[in-house]
């Protein structure tokens, strides 16, 4: 992690200042450093944006060890309608700061609107992975990048489009239609209400486009609602797999439940699980062996972390979770026998295990 850092340390800046350089040759001093540091600043909170993503990219439906990461604070089925609305914004951002002045009055009120429209789609973004309810480590960076777009959005509307507004309506079309409406947006520096009607229909255009690409009407909420563990989100997780506790966990999870024979849900480490009676046999016996036995308790640990672990990683399917569990018959059995020996109360002991 902290080499991908380093780099978009290093390769951002230059990014940046390749862009400027290939858009921008006559600015002042003072606009060179503060397009600079704006575009390096951009390009690395989208690179940090991507590595949060990376680490928490799993939708609520999926069962996951946290060990590997955490749920994704966006609905992968309806991503494509916050990525096409995110990048109409970022598009309509570097057309009005490249070519405001230039800009047919249609296209610069048509940009306008896309660039509005993605403040609040950012501010949205930064309250859904603003709190995770059970991890945080990388949430802040999610909140980067709309934060990013924003103050952009915020100096580009105030520095070059308001004041650009009315040296637009120098342009006209030869239709008169077009050429009406031309004139109309045109004014919107001194008419903002116009401005903002715009924004329905086009918002509604681009959600219609969407749909007919397997889109829902609602997905531009549903992206953050159809989650879990974020702020917006409305779902459920699966019970975590307990890759650092017993393999046995994931073989509760995963494996075919006529075979396995899940009891109930457990709690393990503040999370969820799901239990078999051949797991809680496991850890009763462990347990059992940590009270009387602590150094032999130490050494077994030891190899079960250096062995269980890369095991379980391995257990991926219901059918090498239902061999395990049948390669462990015996083991139960044996660890039950021992239960019942050396245990006044060997099934207290046994059913207590993961107790919530």
């Amino acid at each position: 992690m902290t080499v991908i850092i380093i780099l978009f340390f290093i390769i951002c800046p230059i990014a940046g200042y390749l862009f400027y350089k290939r858009v921008r040759r006559k600015a002042t001093p003072a606009v060179v450093i503060g397009e600079f540091i704006f575009i390096g600043l951009f390009i690395l909170s989208a690179g940090l944006f991507g590595l949060g993503w990376l680490f928490n990219g799993d939708d609520y439906y999926d069962a996951i060890d946290p060990v590997d990461g955490g749920y994704t604070p966006f609905a992968s089925r309806h991503l494509p309608t916050l990525l096409v609305f995110f990048v109409l914004a970022v598009f309509g951002l570097i057309k009005l700061w490249y070519k405001g002045r230039a800009l047919p009055p249609l296209l610069f009120s048509l940009f306008v609107v896309f660039v509005i429209i993605g403040i609040p789609i950012s501010i949205a973004v930064i309250i859904q992975t603003s709190t995770n309810t059970e991890q945080s480590g990388e949430a802040f960076l999610f909140a980067l990048l709309p934060f990013s777009y924003i103050v952009t959005a915020v100096v580009v509307l105030t520095k070059i489009v308001i004041p650009e507004a009315d040296t637009a309506n120098t342009k006209s079309y030869r239709n008169k239609f077009l050429n009406y409406l031309n004139q109309k947006l045109a004014r919107t520096g001194r008419q903002p209400l116009l401005i903002f009607a715009v924004l329905i229909p086009v918002f509604a255009i681009i959600v219609a486009v969407l749909m007919l690409f397997g889109q829902d009407a609602n997905s531009i909420t549903k992206v953050f609602t159809e989650t879990t563990t974020w702020t917006f989100s409305q779902k459920t997780h699966p019970p975590f797999l307990g890759h650092n506790g017993h393999y046995l966990c994931t073989v509760a999870v995963c494996g075919t439940p006529a075979i396995v024979k899940p009891l109930r849900l457990g709690k393990r480490h503040g999370h969820e699980i799901i239990v078999n009676r051949q797991l809680l046999i496991a850890n009763a016996f462990e347990e059992l062996i940590q009270e009387h036995s602590p150094r032999l308790h130490k050494v077994m640990r030891g190899f079960y972390d250096k062995y269980g672990y890369p095991l379980s990683r391995k257990i991926t399917t219901a059918k090498a979770s239902n061999a395990v569990y049948i390669l462990m018959k015996p083991l139960e059995y044996f660890f039950l026998m021992v239960l019942y020996l050396c245990s006044a109360k060997p099934e207290e002991k046994i059913n207590k295990q993961y107790a919530i």
